[in-house]
């Protein structure tokens, strides 16, 4: 996952860099600084507003709604439905959530709490690490989610692939006997992998947000 902040960062070490450069070498220091602030002026372009983000995730619920419905009708007698979801700019606002606790994806909820009115079990998979398990479980209850299950990172998955260990969570919900009826995420590495019937990515923006 990437977040802005690490491209804010990237970029302030590139402007560093380039400085050292310029006390060497002046002609190369001013390519790498025009280069920089170019960089610079293009992510500022495509920077999302919070209106264009809640649009854009609209957009895509307006698509994960009918289809829930329809799988819903269609569930035979015992078997057990699941919803996947991503966490961070999926189910809660993180990057537009100035508050404890973050508030929720607007279009996100309403598909997932017609899920939950209707049998549909929520699984939460995220790479946050194990020691934010308490905080985020609490935070998505408090917004209206019901957790049947979450799954942070533990200190081996810290080292592994993050979609491999996304995939690999959603084949342990398999194994309880679920069916993933969808998996709704931001991020490629939240839905690469398969074991889901259909996927749903809410908009990243080239990876603007984590």
């Amino acid at each position: 996952m990437t977040p802005g902040t690490w491209l804010h960062r990237i970029s302030v070490t590139a402007v560093a860099v380039a400085a050292l450069a310029g006390a060497a070498a002046p002609a190369q220091a001013a390519t790498a600084q025009a280069a920089t602030a170019q960089a610079a002026t293009e992510s500022a372009a495509t920077t999302v507003d919070y209106a264009t983000w809640q649009q854009d995730c609209q957009s895509v619920m307006d698509q994960a709604l009918p289809y829930l419905k329809s799988r819903v009708a269609a569930a035979k007698p015992g078997e057990k439905q699941a919803i996947v979801f991503d966490i961070d700019n999926t189910t809660l606002e993180t990057d537009f959530g100035f508050s404890w606790p973050q508030p929720a994806n607007k279009p996100v909820l309403d598909v997932a709490e017609y899920a939950q009115e209707h049998g549909v079990s929520l699984f939460f998979v995220t790479a946050r690490p194990g020691i934010l398990y308490l905080p985020t479980e609490y935070n998505l209850e408090h917004d209206g989610y019901d957790v049947s299950g979450l799954y942070v990172r533990g200190l081996l998955d810290l080292f592994k692939d993050v979609a491999a260990y996304k995939t690999a969570q959603r084949v342990d919900i398999e194994n309880k006997g679920y069916d993933i009826i969808a998996n709704i995420g931001n991020s490629a590495t939240d839905l690469s992998g398969g074991h889901a019937d259909r996927t749903f990515k809410l908009p990243d923006y080239d990876g603007q947000l984590s």
